[in-house]
């Protein structure tokens, strides 16, 4: 299983800044919180993520305090947490575990180690082998106190002025004598946590102003160099557009003079060679000869289609007319016939009334 989303806790901006770079690099999603009392408000309020980076001290509640309130939270019991400071001994590490913490990763964080923990973390989330929460959450001192070498159950009070015999004569096991030594003990680590937290108050502040102030200038930086650099550009398009306006007159010049001289030359040979010449006239001679020879052989052709059109349109006339007169004689041959036939018949007619009349005569 891939860890993809972290809650890093850490009141120092630049800690969270640097870390938070390296687990975007893994391509991981990042949530930040500035202290354990928000860091707590979160893990309330929203999802789990796979992981916490918690860091060791920090005003207010500690690290320390924060994964104990978490451990002790049945919802988030068992969100791994990985805590970062730069004391990593080897007793420190096994008191880590004990209160529940995952790993410890040295402050400042490098990539190789941020690596190895979270490479080590995928493979107990897969293999199912984190450790379990602890039961209890036992009371520790404070990490960078001095370890006291008291019972767990033992109390503190006055130590009993010299020759009381009655504190002689009923001792308790449990109590610790306060002693000038142990006032001193005390006193020296109370000064000395209160001298770490503010220190580390102190850096913390040192850091975030640094941290401010180097951004502000990498700002004002980016933003001088944005400005140089489209300066620039706007500088280098105006020269480069001039350029080019320059390059575009000297070419169309350059074009023009070359057509003006290639047209003064055509003009020379247009000149040089106006006029036909004799090629010019054995050539045309030629092709006049040609079109003639063509012209004689079409009119000649055609000539000789005319006159047999004209001789079939002249026996068909001939044919014609022929036939008409054929036809007009039988037609007058048998008008004639006719005539003739009936001047006969009227002849005839004649005479043989005269041959009735006269033999009507003769025999009357």
């Amino acid at each position: 299983m891939a860890i993809k989303n972290a809650l890093l806790v850490d009141d120092s901006k630049v800690a969270r800044f640097a870390l938070s770079k390296l687990l975007e690099s893994r391509d991981m999603e990042v949530n930040m919180a500035g202290s354990a009392e928000e860091a707590l408000d979160f893990l309330s309020s929203h999802g789990r993520p796979d992981v916490i980076f918690m860091d060791h001290l920090m005003p207010g509640m500690n690290g320390v305090e924060a994964t104990k309130a978490i451990k002790g939270n049945p919802e988030t019991a068992g969100i791994p947490i990985i805590m970062c400071t730069s004391k990593k001994s080897s007793s420190f590490m096994e008191e880590a575990r004990n209160f529940g913490v995952y790993n410890i990763l040295t402050k400042p964080p490098q990539t190789e180690g941020l690596t190895e923990v979270l490479d080590q973390l995928a493979s107990d989330v897969t293999g199912g082998t984190l450790p379990e929460p602890p039961a209890e959450t036992a009371s520790s001192p404070n990490d960078e106190d001095e370890l006291l070498n008291f019972p767990a159950d033992a109390s503190v009070e006055l130590s009993p002025k010299t020759g009381d015999s009655a504190s002689r004569s009923n001792p308790q096991a449990n109590v610790v004598p306060l002693t000038s030594e142990l006032i001193e003990q005390i006193a020296r680590s109370a000064v000395k946590t209160h001298i770490n937290n503010r220190l580390h108050e102190l850096l913390s502040s040192l850091f975030d102003e640094q941290f401010d102030h180097l951004k502000r200038a990498l700002d004002e930086s980016r933003s001088k160099q944005d400005a140089a650099i489209e300066e620039r550009l706007n500088a280098v398009t105006d020269m480069v557009e001039e350029r080019t306006r320059n390059l575009r007159d000297e070419v169309a010049a350059e074009v023009n003079l070359n057509l003006g001289s290639e047209l003064a030359v055509l003009k020379k040979e247009l000149k040089k060679n106006s006029g036909f010449t004799s090629d010019h006239m054995a050539e045309l001679k030629d092709h006049i000869t040609s079109v003639q020879t063509i012209d004689t052989e079409f009119w000649q052709t055609l000539q000789s289609e005319a006159i047999q059109q004209a001789h079939e349109i002249s026996r068909e006339t001939a044919e014609d007319i022929a036939q008409r007169t054929i036809d007009l004689f039988v037609a007058q041959q048998r008008s004639a016939a006719s005539r003739i036939y009936t001047i006969g018949l009227a002849v005839s007619l004649g005479i043989f009334s005269v041959g009735i009349a006269w033999l009507s005569g003769l025999f009357g």
